[in-house]
């Protein structure tokens, strides 16, 4: 049983050693005051649950104590009593932050009932509060994995703009990874303790859409039977995570960039107008610039939405990071499971470095839990891809300087040197069958060199004639 610090506040001498008696023989311990001055002494000198105080003491009533101690410590359970049990005083001490309100007289269970209300209160607040802290550990150790050039540009973008409140527009394919990109700005923000609620904007039918958003009162809208409060209420001093953002109706375009523009808004079948302080993070896989042009998407809204843009860029612009989601994935799926595979042959993550992956890391993700289940050995080798990727392209069998071609953009040139340098690596070891000691001697490097970035780049072959380094 938890055993509660309770504090009464009651003048009266009778109900103060009722209160005693029982409370006491509950387990809890108890302290027992006779005015408002001598609790705000008790609470500065001893932790406190649960403060139980009297609506009517002779110097404050129980409602100012009560808000006065939640000054002191905001966690302590208030519980007003009073022998004049009408809605307004109810009402009055809700208001002031107390989880529930006595009758008097009052019957021991209902006391007991009333204490048991507090404690379930206080394991909701303890359980969110561990849930928020778990949250932010995770996204705090899940950075994006990888360590090529467009992740860390992406990285540091985070770790620069975490902290401010100003909307960012997350642009990326499908499957880069965006709303983790949403996530960490929130998670590493001021905010981080205040509420992150997401919107899928393409996933919530058209006619729904704006309820959800903005909430709608009773009667709004067949139904619509009682008053409901929307995502940015919700999201209320925190965060409200907006996902394809490209798919909203030129409709709803026009009251979210009100809402940008003056933080408020009204709900669906509503007259009164709410205040909101809420950070937007919008993110698409769209051309938001193409969907201007064609009347499909409000220019006024885009500038509101593109302050601070950031663009997820797709897995074949960093191929260099594959072995290394590999063996992240691998790991994961295999913390507290037996799967059948822990590793990938060289040849096979040759394979996988070569696919142009139109899905991304999610098509990556799911393909590399699907061979892990499936595989037969304990190394994913090439016979377990599917038939598209045991094909290599003609660009990764003939990787010479005249069959690049270079757009009007240009090309990166510290990318295209270090898959160059993968697939040296990858052929080296291949015509090796595996020993580093004669993959080094073809690429004319010392083997310690060799191991060093084979270990760097996530190559740890393992499978037959492929010795572990």
């Amino acid at each position: 049983m938890n055993v509660l610090s309770i504090l009464v506040v009651e003048d009266d001498e009778g109900i103060q050693n009722l209160l005693r008696r029982l409370l006491t023989r509950e387990g809890h311990r108890v302290t027992v005051v006779g005015s408002g001055q001598e609790a705000l002494r008790v609470v500065q000198e001893i932790p406190v649950h649960v403060l139980m105080a009297d609506l009517k003491l002779p110097d404050i009533d129980g409602v100012a104590v009560l808000e006065r101690v939640l000054q002191i410590d905001s966690k302590v359970l208030g519980i007003v009593m009073s022998g004049y049990g009408s809605i307004d005083c109810a009402v009055k001490a809700m208001k002031a932050g107390a989880v529930d309100f006595l009758t008097k007289p009052f019957e021991n269970e209902g006391v007991v009932a009333s204490i048991n209300k507090a404690l379930e209160v206080q394991r909701r607040r303890n359980s969110a509060q561990l849930s928020r802290k778990a949250v932010r550990e995770h996204y705090r150790l899940k950075q994006f994995v990888g360590t090529s050039e467009p992740i860390r540009r992406v990285i540091e973008f985070v770790a620069k703009v975490a902290d401010c409140d100003s909307t960012v527009l997350i642009q990326g394919e499908s499957g880069t990874g965006k709303e983790l990109v949403a996530r960490m700005l929130h998670f590493h923000g001021e905010t981080k303790d205040r509420p992150l609620v997401p919107v899928n904007c393409g996933a919530i039918p058209e006619n729904l859409l704006e309820s959800e958003l903005f909430g709608h009162e009773k009667g709004a809208f067949t139904g619509a039977a009682h008053a409901r409060i929307g995502r940015f209420e919700l999201a209320h001093g925190g965060t409200i995570f907006l996902d394809e953002i490209g798919e909203l109706s030129l409709g709803l375009q026009v009251k979210l960039l009100r809402v940008l523009q003056e933080r408020s808004f009204e709900r669906v079948g509503g007259t009164r107008t709410i205040d909101v302080d809420v950070r937007v993070i919008a993110a698409t896989n769209q051309d938001l610039e193409l969907a201007v042009q064609q009347k499909r998407f409000r220019e006024d809204l885009y500038y509101r939405l593109n302050v601070i843009p950031v663009t997820v860029p797709p897995l074949r612009e960093r191929r260099s990071d594959i072995p290394e989601l590999v063996h992240h994935f691998l790991e994961r799926l295999n913390h507290g499971k037996q799967m059948a595979s822990t590793d990938c042959s060289t040849d096979a993550m040759a394979r996988l470095m070569d696919y142009h992956w139109p899905g991304n890391i999610r098509e990556l993700e799911n393909m590399i839990e699907r061979l892990a289940v499936l595989s037969q050995s304990g190394t994913i080798e090439v016979s377990d891809l599917p038939e598209r990727l045991q094909r290599r392209s003609v660009a990764a069998e003939q990787m010479t300087p005249h069959l690049i071609s270079f757009s009007d953009q240009g090309v990166n040139l510290s990318q295209e040197i270090e898959q160059f340098e993968n697939r040296l690596i990858v052929g080296a070891l291949r015509q090796a069958n595996g020993i580093t000691s004669k993959a080094a001697q073809l690429l004319q490097v010392n083997r310690t060199t060799l191991v060093e970035k084979m270990k760097r780049k996530g190559f740890a072959p393992k499978n037959q004639g492929c010795p572990a380094f």
